[in-house]
């Protein structure tokens, strides 16, 4: 993953945060179990994530007829081409 797990529990600690200082909600569930949750689903994206941009960069690594060089246009397109079919197959 491109963001630690200490950082994904200190975004989610900063969004409850926010949550907690809104008086104009009222909550029928710990905040704590929400915490969890963003956890839980931004941990889940990003090893998506992951493993789509492994997907695309294998992809483009099997190109043999004309090997793609990393930063040209050719492998931008191609690459943001694979990587979204990729995130599309998990429904993101």
């Amino acid at each position: 993953m491109k963001i630690s797990r200490d950082k994904i529990n200190h975004i989610s600690s900063l969004i409850v945060r926010d949550f907690r200082k809104r008086e104009e909600i009222d909550y029928k569930v710990d905040l704590n179990d929400v915490r969890l949750e963003i956890t839980r689903v931004m941990t889940h994206i990003l090893t998506i994530e992951e493993k789509a941009d492994e997907a695309a960069r294998k992809t483009l690594a099997s190109y043999t007829a004309k090997p793609l060089r990393e930063g040209t246009d050719e492998w931008d397109i191609l690459y943001q081409k694979h990587y979204e079919e990729e995130l599309a197959k998990h429904g993101i």
